[in-house]
């Protein structure tokens, strides 16, 4: 009977404390720009198919198609090969590209009063995502329709300081081209973004270019291609729910045109929009490798020297000068290229955060991993906020984290032959608190990461005001 009291009172007073430190999610983007229809608040989805059943399908953003008597076909405009509303292309070439989980944040739909890209539209899509604490990327997959340059990099400076406030977020900015004939697309397009991206947080943010011709086509609903067929308005082909609800009659489709000259100018209509490749900015493929490295290797392991997949070529053949322009510069805002390789492919070919100038916070894998770590910790170190401030409860702490840098180490992570080389855990008077810092209820905990590259300690301090 007094073993089983014993048992009894052991067991209730076992500490419920978490015992060790589980890593937080690392590469979950936010997708903010416009749907064709949108779910009030922010939401996650794990595939296309989600998408398409939360938030429709592309906009109609096809020309009108005019033949005339001669069966000559025309355009009223040409067909971009670079999409207004982008947002359900980047998400197939998001998931082509090795993502998964990530939010949807509707910037509003294609048929609102004021069709277009609009600054407010985004920004009233960061202050939704303040509100969730799951997504670590934040991707505009719109915002190069911007008309406004200025506009453009306020929202990217927005974007970085949003960052700055919300742990272990991160922005993947698209470098703006520039304008048609220049004769140093290069330099122009790097220095429009460098001069209009100011100084601050420029750790919590990661530029690419240049734009990438892909591999996707155009998606649209045949009875939405207008036609002018020698005068007769029509559509390219009805779809059988028009059909079956007699909304409108055969011979008003294109398809349905007798003697087979109809379905001739069907099919060369059908090749003339099949002919144009997407252009599209790099930031949602580029969440994707982000998302595929952090899945096979760790998110310690830089985004670079990977290929992008559903990708023809670049818009802009880049060589080794142009790399080196864009990854130094004295304004330290370094800019990640993509270039094309012989026998390669298109291949992501820098790894640089904007703090260029920086020897902490200079590269993404380094930005990334280190918000991991203390966001994780911190999380997992919430819970002693109501444990008593004391040797006991420091000890706890101290081997809690040190064991989950010590995984880290072991997987690769951090540099260094031994474990004291590689990191440091640091809680206690007289180490990270003063007599004063007791007396106010903090805790303060103190950590130094050798992360692979650079390979000096990163110092980290987490502070939580005890209860």
């Amino acid at each position: 009977m007094l073993n089983y009291f014993k048992r009894r009172f052991f067991r209730r007073q076992t500490s419920s404390l978490h015992s060790s430190v589980k890593s937080v999610a690392t590469a979950i983007p936010a997708f903010i720009g416009y749907t064709e229809q949108a779910p009030t608040e922010p939401t996650p989805i794990e595939s296309m198919y989600d998408y398409r059943a939360l938030y429709g399908g592309p906009a109609d953003e096809l020309p009108n198609f005019i033949i005339d008597d001669t069966g000559a076909i025309f355009t009223e405009t040409d067909i971009l090969s670079s999409p207004v509303y982008k947002m359900y292309y980047q998400l197939e070439w998001y998931f082509s590209n090795g993502g998964g989980h990530c939010y949807i944040i509707s910037a509003g739909n294609y048929n609102d009063d004021s069709p277009g890209v609009h600054l407010d539209d985004y920004l009233d899509g960061l202050k939704l995502l303040e509100q969730h604490q799951e997504p670590t990327l934040i991707v505009f997959p719109d915002a190069q329709n911007l008309s406004d340059i200025t506009q453009y990099h306020v929202l990217y400076k927005t974007s970085l300081m949003h960052c700055s406030r919300v742990d272990n977020r991160f922005v993947i900015c698209d470098v703006k081209p520039a304008a048609s004939g220049n004769t140093d697309p290069v330099g122009a397009a790097a220095t429009a973004f460098r001069n209009r991206m100011g100084i601050n947080n420029l750790m919590h943010g990661a530029a690419y270019y240049p734009s990438l011709e892909t591999n996707l086509k155009y998606e649209y609903r045949e009875d939405k291609i207008a036609i002018n067929n020698n005068g007769t308005p029509m559509v390219l082909r009805h779809s059988d729910a028009t059909l079956a609800g007699d909304i409108v009659k055969k011979e008003e489709s294109l398809f349905h045109v007798n003697n087979g000259a109809g379905l001739l100018k069907y099919r060369d209509i059908k090749k003339m929009i099949g002919a144009v490749d997407l252009v599209l900015p790099p930031s949602s493929a580029i969440a994707g490798v982000y998302a595929a490295v952090d899945a096979a290797r760790g998110v310690w392991k830089a985004p670079a020297n990977i290929s992008i997949n559903m990708v023809k070529n670049t818009t802009v053949s880049l060589d080794n000068n142009d790399q080196q322009l864009l990854n130094i510069s004295s304004t330290g805002k370094s800019i990640n290229a993509i270039r094309e390789f012989p026998g390669k492919g298109v291949l992501v070919w820098g790894a640089r955060t904007l703090a260029g100038n920086d020897n902490e916070w200079r590269y993404i894998s380094v930005r990334r991993f280190c918000s991991m770590v203390e966001t994780s910790v911190k999380k997992a170190t919430k819970p002693f906020v109501f444990e008593p401030n004391d040797a006991n409860t420091w000890l706890k702490v101290k081997t809690m984290v040190g064991n989950f840098l010590s995984q880290q180490w072991r997987q690769g992570a951090l540099s260094g032959a031994t474990q004291d080389e590689s990191y440091f855990v640091k809680v206690g008077l007289g180490e990270t608190m003063t007599q004063n810092d007791i007396q106010s209820d903090k805790l303060i905990i103190e950590m130094g990461v050798a992360v692979v590259r650079p390979a000096e300690f990163i110092i980290l301090q987490i502070s939580h005001d005890m209860e």
